[in-house]
């Protein structure tokens, strides 16, 4: 999953589903400084990681984001977060302590 969310365009797709809703692959591109099939390539690799589904509507594929998957990057993240908050109190402490 943050393997996916690691390359910057594919990151750009999620918070742009996340803000604007589901959206088909034209207006992804609107606006993307890549072309469509490298957009179709990246939602792909979002599919994979769970993070996005499409449906067909007519002739266009929608996309949309999996809010259960992005939730569970969120906990993982906040998880990770109050860990190095926690090591860089520590650190501070004991930069503090051998200073005195």
């Amino acid at each position: 999953m943050f393997a996916a969310l690691g390359d910057d365009t594919r990151l750009e797709l999620v918070v742009r589903l996340c803000h604007s809703g589901p959206q088909s692959i034209v207006r992804l591109t609107e606006g993307a400084n890549v072309t469509r099939q490298a957009i179709s390539k990246h939602l792909r690799t979002l599919e994979s990681a769970g993070l996005v589904s499409s449906t067909r509507e007519g002739r266009e594929q929608v996309w949309e984001i999996r809010p259960a998957r992005v939730a569970e990057a969120r906990h993982y993240l906040d998880a990770i977060s109050v860990e190095w908050d926690e090591a860089v109190e520590r650190l501070r402490r004991f930069v503090e302590t051998e200073g005195s």
